[in-house]
């Protein structure tokens, strides 16, 4: 039997990017019971790619209650809806099997992961005030993409002066933004930029230089996408809600690795369910972005656990 059900987890606080803002994660929690074992998978619907919680529970709604894996790479397509059905399915084959999802994949049991700790879009003032919050953290993501962000970026640095900063432009910027900003990125030592342009525009990136990484997201769903990303990213964001699963981002990273493309791991703003099968994939990323529970005013329980290691392998209690 397969359930999905809407859940919602208020945040600590208001969460901005460059598309709006939110002030609850509303999630996808789906469920597999078979034999009397349960398995669950989180995803979160995201409107920028067509979903909402409505469509996706729709999508799982009318899956055979049967289904495999395997089939289930077929029966539905990259998103959200495959993501909370694949992870469940997961889950479910580990406990079935008494046995844990890494030994199943065939993995290295998983170890923690530094994980990075994202300060929405807001004031320079604001911002500022995050960073000495979280300076810290060792690992700082900046949410921008105005036409106004030097101000932020420059209070964040002041901010947290020791922390390494990772920008997320979510699309907001224009090739003249991004390469009148390239310079200052580079002397307040950002170590990367997350998808600066738009995804249906970003084929200027392989005539601008790099002087900092250039990371693809929103341009990156799963494998098919990778040989459109040659010559314009120096890295990928693998993310379970866009690839479809867990099943689907085993095998990107693998192709990604093979084609010496440098690996990001991130998420949604979700809870730990949906954090813990991506701490696989991200055994093999530079950069880690698996903070969704740290956003949360209230997480699910048993949660991960985070500290100075970062973001620890999830008990089978929990997920897998």
């Amino acid at each position: 039997m397969i359930t999905a059900t809407l859940d919602t987890f208020p945040l600590a606080r208001a969460f901005t990017i460059s598309r709006g803002s939110k002030t609850e994660a509303r999630v996808i929690t789906a469920t597999v019971t078979r034999h009397g074992i349960t398995g669950r998978g989180e995803s979160v619907p995201y409107a920028r790619y067509g979903e909402t919680p409505e469509t996706v529970l729709a999508q799982i709604a009318a899956l055979p209650h049967g289904i495999t894996r395997a089939a289930l790479q077929d029966a539905l397509p990259p998103g959200a809806a495959r993501n909370a059905v694949d992870c469940a399915l997961w889950d479910w084959e580990a406990k079935a099997a008494n046995t844990r999802v890494w030994h199943l994949a065939g993995l290295a049991p998983p170890k923690p992961r530094i994980t990075a700790f994202t300060l929405s879009l807001d004031t320079p003032q604001t911002m500022r005030a995050q960073a000495s919050e979280n300076a810290h953290r060792p690992l700082l993501k900046i949410k921008l993409g105005t036409p106004d962000d030097m101000p932020r970026l420059e209070a964040v640095r002041a901010g947290a002066p020791r922390a390494t900063i990772i920008i997320d432009a979510n699309e907001g910027w224009t090739p003249e933004i991004y390469t009148d900003l390239a310079p200052h990125l580079l002397r307040l030592g950002v170590a990367l930029v997350e998808q600066p342009l738009p995804a249906k525009a970003d084929g200027m990136l392989s005539e601008i230089p790099h002087p900092i990484p250039v990371c693809a997201d929103e341009s990156a769903h799963d494998r098919r996408s990778l040989p459109s990303l040659k010559g314009k990213y120096d890295m990928v964001n693998v993310k379970l809600d866009k690839t479809g699963g867990l099943t689907e981002a085993l095998l990107m990273v693998a192709e990604a690795r093979a084609a010496n493309l440098p690996l990001m791991v991130g998420c949604m703003v979700g809870t730990s369910l949906a954090m813990a099968p991506a701490i696989l994939p991200a055994q093999h990323a530079t950069f880690t972005d698996l903070d969704g529970p740290l956003l949360l005013a209230r997480d699910r329980t048993p949660a991960l656990h985070y500290d100075g290691e970062g973001v620890h392998p999830p008990d089978a209690a929990l997920w897998g």
